[in-house]
């Protein structure tokens, strides 16, 4: 039995058959009364279907449900028509018992009062309701019709611009193309209706007709007896037709009258209908036509006590809406104990004399500092933390104070709106006014006022305004202290940000051949030495090739990392002439920091002598010296076994000098040697 059971198209297509086959086939009274009932549940439901929808698009059946609806009635009313004209002679029950309710209670016992009623019905739904929705459908379809290339433009315009994604913009297209179907749909399904209402009147003028002649001369009925049958069962044909067909005509016209509001028709015209002033000026309305002479006084006064209870409250809820909004806010409680735990991991403490550079209607350090989590992100691959700006009374007027983690790491005084000189040979500028250090890189600068500005650019000079020092001391504290800066959390928000196709190689690096706590470990060392991360597959990839070799510390990992970003490495080394430019490490010092090389395996430690130290430095310092008055930015290169050793020493008293080792050049990278650390290595 439930494989025979047909499926909802079946089921469909053979209901629509049947309304066919009723066309043509005789039904038995009991058959009539049940599809009437049918057709009058139905057109109550599709009515209550358009009151309740959001939108008309949440009703796109209803040009077919109109269609089917219009059919059910034709055919129900050629089937009752073929009972009428055939059993008529036999009393009002000829037709069934619901033509028979209809055509006695509701003409009342009087034929010419059911005539009147159901000539009013067929006006009020063939001239008033039908001819109006069918004039909205109409328009309405012709409008979407004109505005779909513009909304098809403007959705392309917003997925180009990302506001939307690709899917947003699917389902607008489709949304896009549902409505204008829907609307031409309905344009077309008006006219259903209102041929619907004009076979109504053809019908009901033949049963009337027709069957007043066929029972006075065929049945031999007497003229009085065949009016009266006739008319009840015309009539009560005619209504049970009628009404069904002007619910259905209601709900076309709030479907196509809805347009663009958005809510239940209830929620709409209460929220439209239901303001204060409205309503108060209905009920004053309702007052003044209950005191004129001659009217009930009864109904206008509860109607205007209605309106005016809907007036004052609508009033009392508005004045309390707009009293929340502007109510002072609460006072802030006492902060729980725990916030004294939470940690900037950023912040800039001003004086209170600086606080205009980050207030005001131009806040210049705020842009400044919004372009260098962006420009930071772009070259080293990591989104800074927010910055957090904050007055500090305790500071003098023109202080501020860098903290990275609650830890002073920068501090300096600037003078707004006063502008900083500043010599790149490293001489005191030869300008008037105040002497003072530049407070990144410590060189002599002045404060000149801003008339002298084109005067020292043209010195050569390089000018900048009080927030552009501050924000030059930030980037190079930021680029410093980068590595401290990138915890856990941030370690694994940039491995879940990475692209789908590099998922694999995450799930088999990590956890099974390294931890996270192991890659925030890699990445911070690069960060500290200034190297991007934002390749990271690529880094993720030297790791995996590291422990493949049998690494588990640090340093080899590294080691096998920096080879693999060798291209970036050296691209970011390469000076401003096209080619690196780098010190050698000569053979005595690579040969004396091998030798002073201690430990097992990868756990080596370097015990060199103070001394050696000592030189090493001297030496170094004066190869860079040199290197710097000739202007070339030079690194110095040594082997891969000692590269980590040499660097930290070197970071101790230069921190922004690249140590790089041979494998991290790339082979097709432009060098050249400027020069060589190569002194005499003594005990």
């Amino acid at each position: 039995m439930g494989r025979a059971r047909p499926s909802g198209d079946v089921a469909l297509g053979l209901g629509v058959v049947m309304l066919v086959a009723v066309l043509v086939v005789p039904l038995p009274t009991w058959l009539l009364d049940a599809g009437l009932a049918i057709s009058i549940t139905a057109s109550v439901l599709v009515l209550m279907v358009s009151l309740f929808m959001q939108r008309p698009l949440d009703f796109t059946s209803f040009p077919t449900v109109l269609l089917l609806t219009t059919l059910l009635r034709l055919s129900l009313n050629v089937a009752t028509t073929r009972a009428i004209l055939t059993h008529g002679h036999e009393g009002p029950q000829a037709a069934g018992h619901v033509v028979s309710a209809f055509g006695g209670f509701l003409m009342g016992g009087d034929v010419l009062v059911g005539l009147i009623v159901f000539a009013i019905l067929l006006v009020v739904n063939f001239v008033v309701v039908t001819k109006g929705s069918g004039r909205i459908a109409e328009v309405a379809a012709r409008f979407s019709l004109d505005a779909m290339p513009g909304k098809q433009m403007a959705i392309d315009a917003d997925l180009s611009a990302g506001v939307i994604t690709e899917e947003q913009a699917r389902i607008r297209r489709k949304e896009l193309e549902e409505e204008s179907g829907f609307y031409g749909a309905m344009d077309g399904a008006a006219k259903f209706v209102r041929g619907d209402a004009i076979a109504g009147l053809i019908t009901t003028l033949i049963n009337l007709l027709a069957g007043i002649a066929i029972g006075t001369l065929r049945q031999g009925l007497p003229f009085g007896e065949a009016v009266s049958t006739f008319s009840i069962l015309t009539v009560g044909d005619g209504l049970v037709g009628q009404i069904p067909s002007l619910l259905v005509s209601i709900a076309a016209g709030i479907v196509v009258t809805k347009g663009g509001v958005e809510g239940r028709a209830d929620q709409a015209l209460a929220l439209q209908l239901g303001g204060a002033k409205p309503l108060a000026l209905a009920a004053g309305a309702a007052v003044l036509m209950a005191l004129m002479p001659g009217m009930p006084m009864i109904p206008f006064l509860a109607l205007a006590g209605a309106a005016a209870w809907g007036a004052k409250a609508q009033w009392d809820a508005e004045r309390a809406a707009a009293a929340r909004a502007n109510a002072p806010p609460p006072p802030p409680g006492e902060p729980p104990a725990s916030d004294a735990l939470k940690m900037d991991l950023l912040r800039l403490e001003l004086g209170y004399g600086l606080l205009s550079l980050a207030a005001g209607d131009a806040p210049r350090l705020s842009e400044q500092i919004r372009t260098l989590r962006k420009t930071t992100a772009q070259e080293l691959g990591f989104v800074l933390p927010s910055v957090r700006i904050q007055d500090n009374l305790q500071l003098p007027p023109d202080t501020y104070v860098i903290r990275v983690k609650e830890i002073e790491a920068g501090r300096g005084a600037l003078k707004p709106p006063l502008h900083l000189a500043i010599d790149p040979s490293g001489n005191p500028p030869a300008l008037p006014g105040e002497r003072v250090q530049e407070p990144t890189f410590g060189l002599p600068a002045a404060w000149i006022e801003e008339v002298r500005r084109e005067e020292a650019l043209a010195m050569g000079c390089t000018v900048v305004d009080a927030a552009g020092v501050l924000a030059t001391h930030l980037t190079e504290v930021t680029r410093e202290n980068m590595a401290e800066m990138l915890s856990f959390a941030e370690t694994q928000k940039l491995i879940d940000e990475l692209a789908v196709e590099h998922k694999r190689l995450v799930s088999d690096l990590i956890p099974g051949q390294a931890s996270l706590g192991t890659v925030q470990r890699v990445l911070q060392a690069l960060l500290a030495e200034r190297v991007s991360i934002r390749d990271l597959p690529t880094i993720l990839e030297g790791m995996q090739e590291a422990v493949a070799g049998g690494a588990r510390s640090l340093g080899p990992m590294l080691a096998m990392v920096r080879t693999r970003l060798a291209r970036q490495i050296s691209d970011a080394a390469r000076g401003p002439n096209g080619y690196i430019p780098i010190i050698a490490l000569a053979n005595e010092w690579e040969q004396a920091f091998q030798e002073a090389l201690i430990g097992p395996g990868e756990e080596k430690q370097l015990a060199m002598a103070p001394s050696k130290l000592s030189a090493f430095m001297g030496a170094l310092r004066a190869a860079f010296d040199a290197a710097s008055n000739a202007g070339e930015p030079a690194v110095l290169v040594c082997s891969g076994t000692i590269r980590a050793h040499v660097r930290a020493v070197v970071e101790r008293f230069r921190p922004s000098t690249s140590v790089l080792a041979h494998t991290e050049i790339h082979a097709r990278a432009r060098i050249r040697t400027i020069g060589t650390v190569q002194a005499a290595v003594t005990a």
